[in-house]
Formats: C-alpha cells, sequence, structure tokens
C-alpha cells in the first residue's frame, strides 16, 4: 500500500491527477500521437520528480504500469539519446525502487536503469554569449535588408578635385594661425591658473559600516537538482546541474531543459548514491565566490551532515553523508533561514572577512533530526564585553517548513 494515501489534493492537483490517468491509459497501447505523448511527458517531467511536481499521487503509479513494459524494451537510443527520452526512464526507476509508492515489484519484474548509461548530454547554454550572437544575428539581417553599402564603402575614392585641395589648404593656414593664439593665450591663462588659490581638498567619505556577523548573510536556498553526473576528472566528486531561482543571465548561470542553473561540484561521490542526487530538492549555500574544481567552476555548495568529529578523532571523509532536504512542497529558489535570524543576506561572501567559516561551525542537526543553527558555538556572534549569545533556530523556509536530515542528530552540517 502507498504511504501518501493520507494526502489530500486541491482541486487543481485533482483536475491534473485525472488529466494523467487519461494519458496513462492513451501511453498503453501505441497510437499515431505516441510519440509526441512521449516527447510532452520526458519534458513535463524534466523538471520534476512526480507527476505534480514533488507531491507523490496515483497517477504517478498509473504512467508507471503503462509505460513499464514499454521502457523495458527501449533501445540505449531510445533511453538516453540525443531524440531519446532520459526523464520518463528516470520517473519510472524512481516510482519501482521508492516505499513511497508502496510496489511490490520484484527484481526480475523490474525495468533495468544503468545510471551510467548516459549517451548523450545536453550542453549547457552560455546566456551571456547566448544573447550576443543572437545581437549579431539580428545586426547582420538589418545590413541584409537595408541593400545598401555603409556610407564609407559609397565615398569617391577617386582624387580630389582641385578646388577640394585648395579648400583644404584655406583651413589647414587657418588652424595654424588659430593654434599661435590660442598659445599665446594659454601662457596668460596659466599664469592666472597659479595666482588662484588651490582648492582645499574634498572631505573622504566614511567607508559604510559593515552588516553585523549574522548567519542571515549567507544565501542559503531550496536548490532542485535536475542531473548529477560523476566528475571525469575527479573520483570523490559529483557535477551536478542545480535550479536555485536565478534570473535568466546571472552571472554564472546557464540554461537547461528551459531552466537557469548553476554548475555544483560537491565532494559525495562514494558518500551519497549517485541515484540519490537525481531530481530531488537539496539545501544550497548561493552566494560563496565560485571556485574551479577539477577544471570544472563551481558556483554554489549543496548542505550535507556528517557526524560531528570527537576530540582528538580525525576526519577521513569516510561518511556517513545524509543531504539537508527541504520540506517536499518547496520550490526552487525559495528563501531558508534560521529561525531568529532571517535577514537580507550578502551578494557575495567576501572570502578574506572569512563569513562562512565563522558561521558554519554553528550548523548542526537536532535530536528531532532537524537542521538548526546553534549560536552558542559561534564566539565572534558576542561583541567584547557581552556575554555571549545563545539558542538554536531551527532551518526553515519562507512558508514555515522544516529542513531535516534521514538519521543523524547531533551532527554537524557543512
Amino acid at each position: 500500500m502507498s504511504t501518501f494515501a493520507n494526502l489530500t489534493y486541491t482541486p487543481t492537483e485533482e483536475a491534473e491527477i485525472n488529466q494523467w490517468l487519461t494519458t496513462s491509459d492513451r501511453l498503453k497501447s501505441s497510437s499515431a500521437d505516441q510519440k509526441s505523448l512521449f516527447d510532452t511527458l520526458n519534458t513535463h517531467l524534466a523538471s520534476r520528480t512526480t507527476l505534480l511536481g514533488a507531491k507523490p499521487s496515483k497517477a504517478d503509479i498509473a504512467l508507471y504500469q503503462s509505460l513499464a513494459p514499454q521502457v523495458s524494451s527501449w533501445t540505449p537510443e531510445q533511453r538516453t539519446g540525443e531524440h531519446g527520452h532520459p526523464h520518463i526512464v528516470r520517473h519510472i526507476d524512481f516510482i519501482q525502487n521508492s516505499p513511497v509508492f508502496g510496489l511490490s515489484v520484484s527484481e526480475a519484474e523490474k525495468v533495468k536503469v544503468d545510471l551510467e548509461e548516459i549517451l548523450y548530454v545536453k550542453p549547457p547554454v552560455d546566456a551571456k554569449a547566448e544573447k550576443e550572437r543572437v545581437k549579431k544575428e539580428k545586426a547582420a539581417a538589418a545590413a541584409a535588408a537595408g541593400g545598401e553599402a555603409p556610407l564609407g564603402d559609397r565615398t569617391n575614392k577617386k582624387d580630389k578635385s582641385a578646388v577640394e585641395k585648395v579648400a583644404d589648404k584655406v583651413v589647414e593656414t587657418k588652424d595654424t594661425v588659430v593654434a599661435a593664439v590660442a598659445g599665446e593665450g594659454a601662457g596668460k591663462g596659466e599664469q592666472k591658473k597659479k595666482e588662484k588659490k588651490e582648492k582645499a581638498p574634498k572631505p573622504q567619505k566614511a567607508p559604510a559600516p559593515a552588516a553585523p556577523l549574522s548567519p542571515c548573510l549567507i544565501d542559503l536556498r531550496v536548490g532542485h537538482i535536475l542531473k548529477a553526473i560523476k566528475h571525469p576528472e575527479a573520483d570523490s566528486l559529483y557535477v551536478s546541474t542545480i535550479a536555485m531561482g536565478d534570473k535568466a543571465g546571472t552571472e554564472d548561470t546557464q540554461e537547461y531543459e528551459g531552466q537557469v542553473v548553476r554548475t555544483v561540484c560537491s565532494g559525495l561521490n562514494g558518500l551519497v548514491p549517485l541515484e540519490e542526487m537525481q531530481g530531488r530538492k537539496v539545501v544550497v549555500v548561493c552566494n560563496l565566490k565560485p571556485v574551479k574544481m577539477r577544471g570544472i567552476k563551481s558556483c554554489a555548495m549543496v548542505l550535507a551532515a556528517s557526524p560531528r568529529l570527537k576530540e582528538g578523532e580525525e576526519d577521513h571523509h569516510a561518511g556517513p553523508v545524509e543531504l539537508v532536504t527541504p520540506p517536499a512542497e518547496a520550490n526552487a529558489g525559495e528563501r531558508v533561514f534560521f529561525e531568529g535570524w532571517k535577514g537580507e543576506p550578502e551578494g557575495v561572501l567576501n572570502p578574506k572577512k572569512k563569513v562562512w567559516e565563522m558561521i558554519q561551525p554553528g550548523f548542526t542537526t537536532t535530536a528531532d533530526l532537524e537542521a538548526a543553527f546553534d549560536a552558542g558555538v559561534v564566539r565572534e556572534l558576542s561583541k567584547e564585553g557581552e556575554p555571549a549569545k545563545t539558542g538554536t533556530g531551527k532551518l526553515v523556509t519562507e512558508a514555515g517548513g522544516v529542513c531535516k536530515v534521514k538519521s543523524l542528530a547531533g551532527a554537524i552540517i557543512r
């Protein structure tokens, strides 16, 4: 039995579920419009974990029952080729393996999916380069439509007439006379300038006061991983394509599957299974300065929890590690903050000020597996001569949902 039987749906969601149930029936039999339905479904699932986005429903199960027999016979090209349907394959694999849907599918009956088999990866679009290319194309089209050569190309390149030569000579003589008069006047002008009193230097503006140290300076958001692969040059790294609410044209972003995304490298290979990185929501730090990791520019950081080291214990990065997970209904780009510490984050954290390094030790998990900030751990939050700030604030979304981990209590988050 599915574990979402007690979920409630809005009238809009109910209508969408019924539409997908109808589509599932149409997909059972081969028809003329089946290819079009596959294309539409694949595009729909490119930015969603379930048909409704993040909420599971009976429509997902109906779609699995309709498509599993067909997908199991698809060729590698049909699955992950340039014109294949990789997001349908991912969705089928998610439903047959996730306990949320309560399907009792034996290993023999499951659709065999090789997560390492990716025949085609759509290259990311550089927003700035694309904008420049479109601009050049428009300029070329406008020039072609005009049909006239530029004015410079239409000028007569023959020798100047005698009249033009005389006119040029008159202008040249006039310029010589003007320059001589100006030189004489310049000497007098210099003398007058020396007689003038030197102006007092303008008072320098006081530098803007620095924002007080606070975890709200860190730009935390909900991120939606659209794709994750192994780093081609580093065994310990994943390279993820994550939507996190950036506007088109923002620096260090590109477009993927119609969404504005960032590329993020994370040292989770070997600690978190690759399949758990696909199509899921995470919490990301968005205002760290981008860094190159083995040739790939990483423009954010995924938050994960690991056991806190005991005194004298060395960190061998052996795990366990659990991703910090926002509520299922949270949207990509939604702000995440610690209760009691809400405020406007910095644009890009200045590495010299060490804001992240000072604040991060306070990131922890509670006994209830909630991500939180322990102010008592961060001494720098207290001004000299004042008592240390204490208290723990949960990591919540703007809608009030709490971000959690699976099982690590009292862990450190980084």
